[in-house]
């Protein structure tokens, strides 16, 4: 049972990491928990995270560049909607369900 509630809280840290900061430090906390634990759920959420981060710092960066085509604000727009969408679905997921990892959609998994 105290597995269970430690997996639960450490892949909703990672996935929650976003909230505390959108510099280094929403970055770090995933690597330090992929990096320190043995527990496979949390280190595929820990990945899945780092991927959702990454990907959002790539999609900020395409868009910020079409705001001098216009288009750029509206997405960004969306891309600040669904960066506190997506880790809240994700953090609900894995207090349901702690044994399965939770897979963004339409991500690009980097790592």
């Amino acid at each position: 049972m105290q597995q269970v509630n430690q997996r639960r809280l450490l892949s909703a840290i990672c996935h929650g990491a976003i909230f505390f900061s959108s510099t280094i430090v929403s970055v770090g906390i995933p690597i330090a928990i992929m990096l320190t634990t043995k527990d496979s759920v949390v280190k595929a959420n820990a990945k899945e995270s780092l991927n959702f981060h990454i990907n959002l710092y790539i999609y900020a960066i395409v868009f910020a560049l079409l705001v001098l085509v216009a288009i750029g604000i509206p997405l960004l727009a969306v891309l600040t909607i669904v960066s506190f969408i997506m880790p809240i679905l994700a953090i609900l997921h894995i207090l349901d369900d702690p044994n399965l990892p939770y897979r963004y959609p339409f991500i690009f998994r980097v790592l």
